[in-house]
């Protein structure tokens, strides 16, 4: 068999460790990119909170118009003035606040990621994962496969 073609069985070459790399390493690289499979549900969230934040200092258009309309023209001033487009923080709307995140936080994190997996693992990506896959499958189980089904043209 050439070194293209995959051995029957077992995770793709893509998936399967590199020779040379050790237990320590593979399990490393997981907790690696674990942790940063972490830092992009945080980064999720973050942009929830942009996108929520944002929502509520446009829902403010209308308690401002209703507040108006209602006579209460000094409470609208207060709103529009004291709390529509304030900051979240000093000198930042949300938006500032997910561009560095992903500046100065997520996206070196990202890098240095796919770095380690490259010098480490030859590029291998999930290798952990992968080899628990086999760990845990049965083989021969038709819902254990050890890969997707080959398709056809």
């Amino acid at each position: 068999m050439d070194e293209h073609q995959e051995a029957p069985g077992g995770p793709d070459r893509g998936h399967r460790r590199p020779a040379g790399v050790d237990d320590t390493t593979v399990e490393a690289l997981g907790a690696l990119s674990k942790a940063l499979e972490t830092t992009e549900r945080a980064r999720g969230r973050l942009y929830d909170f942009h996108q929520l934040t944002g929502t509520a200092d446009l829902q403010l258009d209308r308690a401002v118009q209703l507040l108006e309309e209602a006579g209460h023209l000094e409470w609208a001033a207060k709103v529009r003035s004291e709390i529509l487009g304030r900051n979240v923080v000093p000198g930042h709307w949300t938006f500032q606040l997910v561009e560095a995140y992903n500046t100065t936080y997520y996206r070196p994190f990202q890098q240095l990621e796919a770095s380690a997996v490259q010098e480490l693992a030859q590029g291998r990506d999930h290798l952990y994962e992968a080899e628990m896959k086999e760990d845990r499958r049965t083989p021969g189980h038709p819902d254990h496969t050890s890969r997707p089904p080959v398709c056809g043209n």
